[in-house]
């Protein structure tokens, strides 16, 4: 059994993984350091996680219907 993710699923979950990515690095941030991570800092991180994360779930795609 194939998996199927259309685009706005894989949108969906890479936009939420962003997101905690972001909200996690600024808080591990601000326990080590004590100061809040810039906002630009923490998308670049939510950015960075995202790539292979939207690479993966374009593997996991819809199959040509005939």
């Amino acid at each position: 059994m194939k998996l199927v993710l259309p685009f706005w699923q894989r949108l969906a979950i890479t936009i939420l993984v962003v997101v905690a990515v972001s909200y996690l690095a600024g808080a591990i941030w601000q326990s080590i350091f004590g100061f809040t991570l810039p906002s630009y800092a923490s998308g670049i991180i939510g950015g960075l996680a995202a790539l292979p994360l939207w690479d993966f779930l374009k593997r996991i795609r819809p199959s040509p219907q005939n």
